[in-house]
């Protein structure tokens, strides 16, 4: 099935992209500081002199993160208020409040101590220093909300040094664009247009509001332990099974004829729950859809904050056509234009050789490939075995090379001398029915030494949870995928390639247009059909992000501009 997608709106940085290209007004010029008269100028200067000395980095006791812009923005009109406009601040307060429907908290943009300045502003004893320092806030919360609606709050690159993700941008007029975003006077709007415009962003969206009223409904109570339920049995614990798939939206509030029976209609909400959850959708109760059915409303709110956020890293400046595999999810897609043109199951990493998140471009693929071991799988693998029997090389189908191509008998070498994956030898396994990648591999420049590839344990696609390989993606019908990718049908096409498969020689493929591919980690989405998924965190980022969503706002470590050094704030 093909699923509609929307295109993603092109790249502007944060408030600053607030500015709308419509707008040709020209940049603010900076004025002379002898320019400044207006007493709540005066204070203006003074605080931001302040803040660029280091004295102090905060204001009303709140952090600033972005002095220079602001420093930049106000010395350019001459430290006037800029936020005289009643409209503007308040559009500027009704966004802050509304960035909690997008997993975002609003403290992190000064809410509530905005509203209460904005009371004291009013008041006939607010001072020239009490209204210089609202302003300077609301310029900074504009700052601040726009970059993570831009960039996301979580910086990856914290957890994962090796993150290749992430947009930079080569406008620095960020103190003209907001100038010209107050002067348009639709800030609320321009806000919103910083938001990603996938579906699935706005479909999170709906998930975490429903979620958000389903919190204020007590819970149902936890289905306890025990042995497995199947259908047609009768148990104590159906009622509670019942009352949980009804809170889930699974099951119809209906009363059954038998309470304690697991009768048809529940088995069917039962395998409508366990798909959305990746389980075995057998109707079986066992210990892990028990423990599915057991998630608290606030984890699963959590886990939409999360992927929400995920959402704001990943899912701007999407190419035209992408090949995008969710490991948690366990699926590789092949999105082109507006239309997801092919999906397959995938098998991702085991636990401890998890497969790395990062983006690169499809340049080639090899069809009948031999399979070299790389350095890791040598180590932990082959080494324990070949120290106490050198054949079990031999078994596992593997040649051993010297430098010089020539095969070595693996009898004559002593592995036991060899204490690392890296070894004068090349272990090689060449192409055939139980070749390692199977009967194609899809190659992409990394360091991880990962790709895609086909694989000869099919029958591990049938589990729920594919967590089989040493960091490589195991693709499910890998030769649809080639020849989707390669996108020359008048060459390659189902009959050519089944020519080249019949061949069994080893053939190199270059794209004429490379494509790119994103390795990202996803666990909880909306599908096609409308249905909200969850899954198990596998690799358990989870939890990192989730720490990091709630933490203090910082600036990401990687530079905003493509000709910046890395930002300090």
């Amino acid at each position: 099935m093909t699923i509609r997608l929307q295109t993603v709106r092109a790249a502007i940085f944060a408030v600053v992209a607030c500015a709308s290209a419509a707008l040709a007004a020209p940049p603010v010029a900076a004025q002379p500081a002898g320019a400044v008269s207006d007493p709540v100028a005066t204070a203006i200067a003074a605080e931001l002199d302040t803040l660029m000395a280091a004295e102090v980095d905060s204001i009303q006791g709140t952090r600033i993160a972005f002095r220079e812009l602001l420093q930049d923005f106000y010395a350019r009109r001459a430290f006037r208020p800029a936020w005289g406009d009643a409209q503007n601040a308040a559009d500027l307060r009704r966004a802050v409040t509304d960035s909690a429907a997008d997993g975002l908290n609003p403290a992190d943009y000064f809410l509530p101590l905005l509203d209460d300045l904005e009371r004291q502003a009013r008041g006939p004893a607010a001072t020239p220093t009490l209204r210089a320092q609202q302003d300077i806030l609301q310029t900074e919360a504009l700052l601040r909300l726009g970059y993570h609606l831009s960039f996301g709050k979580v910086d990856p690159e914290t957890f994962d040094p090796r993150w290749n993700y992430g947009r930079t941008f080569d406008d620095r007029d960020i103190a003209g664009r907001i100038e010209r975003t107050l002067a348009a006077r639709d800030i609320y709007q321009r806000i919103e247009a910083l938001k990603p415009t996938h579906r699935l962003y706005g479909a999170l969206k709906s998930e975490l509001a429903r979620y958000r009223a389903a919190e204020g409904v007590p819970a149902p109570a936890p289905v306890p332990p025990g042995s497995s339920l199947k259908p047609g049995a009768i148990d104590p614990r159906v009622p509670l099974l019942r009352a949980r798939l009804i809170a889930s939206g699974d099951l119809a509030a209906d009363s059954a004829e038998v309470p304690d029976l697991y009768d048809a209609g529940l088995e069917a909400a039962m395998r409508r729950f366990q798909e959305r959850m990746g389980l075995d959708a057998d109707g079986v109760i066992g210990a892990g859809t028990v423990a599915e059915l057991n998630v608290p409303v606030a984890e699963r709110i959590r886990m939409l904050r999360v992927n929400l956020d995920r959402g704001r890293v990943l899912m701007h400046d999407l190419p035209e056509q992408f090949v995008i595999v969710n490991i948690a999810g366990y699926t590789a897609y092949l999105v082109r234009g507006q239309d997801i043109a092919w999906s397959g199951r995938v098998q991702v990493g085991k636990t401890y050789r998890k497969t790395p998140l990062f983006r690169s471009e499809i340049n080639y693929l090899v069809f009948n490939p031999t399979w070299t071991v790389p350095p890791g799988i040598i180590a932990n693998d082959i080494l324990p075995g070949a120290r106490k029997d050198p054949a079990s090389i031999t078994r596992r189908g593997l040649k051993v090379l010297d430098s010089a191509g020539r095969e070595v008998d693996p009898a004559s070498i002593d592995w036991s001398r060899f204490k690392s994956g890296h070894i004068p030898y090349t272990l090689r396994q060449d192409p055939g029915p139980n070749n390692a990648l199977g009967r194609v591999k899809l190659m992409f420049p990394n360091p991880y030494l990962v790709y895609l590839h086909d694989t000869p344990s099919q029958a591990l696609f049938d589990r729920a949870e594919r967590a089989f390989s040493s960091g490589c993606v195991r693709v499910e019908r890998a030769l649809e995928l080639a020849e989707l990718v390669l996108d020359e049908p008048d060459r390659w096409n189902a009959q050519s390639v089944a020519a080249v498969m019949r061949g069994g020689k080893l053939q190199n493929v270059t794209l004429k247009r490379r494509m790119p591919v994103l390795l990202a980690y996803w666990t909880a989405w909306v599908d096609p059909q409308g249905l909200m998924n969850f899954r198990r965190d596998l690799y358990g980022q989870d939890a990192q992000w989730a720490e990091a969503l709630d933490a203090p706002f910082r600036v990401r470590s990687k530079p905003l501009f493509s000709d910046a050094p890395a930002a300090s704030g």
